[in-house]
């Protein structure tokens, strides 16, 4: 017997994943759900990805890509032609806008959901989640503020989990690089050369920094611009589900050859496998998980998440210019000096160890790559009770096929779901948005 007059789903973050469930939930007319989001920021629909108040942050998927709704593609276009005065921001749909006005965005989407005209079926909560329990027949959820909150079911959406600060030199790459001390005359390395890196390095050349700027990672590889260029389609029949990952990677080296030899671009052939990319992760042999995660992910990341061109071009011209230099390295130690700190590296393919004098590092390696290092508490509360597990790979939480998360027992929850980020180990392709809106 259900206890409660209508359903309840509690949504544990108001990131884009979140509050894009949260939409689903209470868009049907005849829907039963009320829904009870919450999230600690101060705004609703940004989490890491869109809170930034920099305007040069864009998004890395062009506008026309970008409606949060599955069934209308056009929806964010026509929104952003409601809005005039932004309207030079985006001459057309193949333009990138900032990051910040896509947040508004999503954020528009559930705010008839709290008005008294919708009957109030959505309520938002200002705070962070430390626990969640699941009983027989309600789940609850922990602030922590010492409140609890019980519903019918429970969504994790908890979005990107940041690698934490190492040091008093490691500065938070989704802040701005204030740090006590901190010279814009002095060297700042960064770890990671992906499009972290190219946001962090876009704040320090707005605020002003003079000093040199040094990006490393184990490749150095960075990021590539995205062109005016149209998908290819392939149909199922021509996609080689299950096989190995040396066999998928000739086959896509074998399209993008083709399609260069007739004048294309690669860009068409990575974007035309995008309809797949799941699906393929999903059959793809477990060893070749492994493998492809060892030594194929970082030119896979570069290839296909890729920069506005507007970034690139600023990007580009800071290496010209000598002030951004991309290492391939790896990190040997890091001793503390009087004004900064002593890196030791090893560069790629040699054996000598180097030095190099930083004012301060930022770690843009991305998210926490083991969900057993999480910093959430909502997230640790699941593994300490057996709720959860980690997948055979610790890439992510392990989900069933309707995202229901898996015990440590092997059993999925009947009562305990997750979207988003959190789910790669599952989906792999799960963090932009033409993605998430499908889960």
């Amino acid at each position: 017997m259900n206890p409660f007059p209508e359903r309840h789903a509690i949504i544990i973050g108001g990131g884009a994943s979140g509050v894009l469930l949260a939409y689903q939930l209470l868009q049907h007319p005849k829907s039963d759900f009320r829904v009870t989001l919450i999230e600690k920021r101060s705004e609703v629909g940004r989490g890491l990805a869109y809170h930034t108040g920099n305007s040069e942050h864009l998004l890395n998927v062009r506008a026309a890509n970008m409606s949060a709704l599955p069934d209308d593609p056009d929806h964010f276009w026509r929104w952003l032609a409601t809005r005039a005065d932004r309207l030079p921001l985006c001459p057309d749909p193949f333009c990138f806008v900032p990051r910040r006005l896509y947040g508004d965005y999503i954020a528009s989407l559930i705010e008839p959901f709290a008005s008294s005209e919708q009957g109030q079926r959505l309520t938002i909560v200002r705070g962070e989640c430390v626990a969640v329990s699941e009983g027989w027949d309600d789940v609850t959820v922990s602030l922590a503020d010492g409140s609890r909150l019980i519903g019918e079911f429970a969504i994790l959406a908890t979005g990107h989990d940041a690698a934490t600060a190492r040091s008093a030199w490691h500065a938070d790459p989704w802040i701005s690089p204030s740090i006590p001390g901190f010279s814009k005359d002095a060297t700042v390395l960064i770890f990671g050369t992906g499009l972290t890196m190219a946001d962090y390095v876009l704040t320090l050349l707005r605020e002003g920094h003079r000093g040199a700027i040094v990006a490393m990672s184990r490749r150095g590889l960075m990021a590539r611009g995205h062109r005016r260029t149209a998908p290819l389609s392939f149909t199922e029949d021509e996609v080689p589900f299950g096989a190995s990952a040396s066999t998928l990677l000739r086959w896509f080296r074998e399209r993008i050859a083709a399609h260069a030899a007739d004048g294309g671009n690669w860009r068409s052939v990575i974007d035309a496998i995008r309809p797949f990319s799941q699906r393929l992760w999903r059959e793809l042999p477990p060893t070749s998980k492994r493998s492809f995660l060892e030594h194929a992910r970082a030119w896979w990341d570069v290839h296909r998440h890729r920069m506005a061109p507007e970034v690139e071009a600023r990007i580009v011209q800071a290496i010209a210019d000598g002030q951004l230099t991309l290492k391939a390295a790896k990190l040997v130690g890091i001793d503390g000096g009087a004004s900064g700190a002593r890196v030791r590296y090893r560069r790629r393919g040699r054996s000598e160890i180097e030095r190099l004098e930083v004012g301060a590092i930022v770690d843009c390696t991305g998210i926490v790559r083991d969900p057993r290092a999480t910093a959430n508490p909502a997230v640790r509360s699941l593994f300490d009770q057996g709720l959860a597990r980690p997948d055979p790979l610790h890439i992510g939480i392990e989900i069933a096929v309707d995202c229901a998360i898996v015990r440590a027992d092997g059993a999925p929850s009947q009562r305990l779901f997750a979207i988003g980020p959190l789910t790669r180990a599952a989906f792999w392709e799960i963090i932009a948005i033409p993605d998430i809106r499908n889960q």
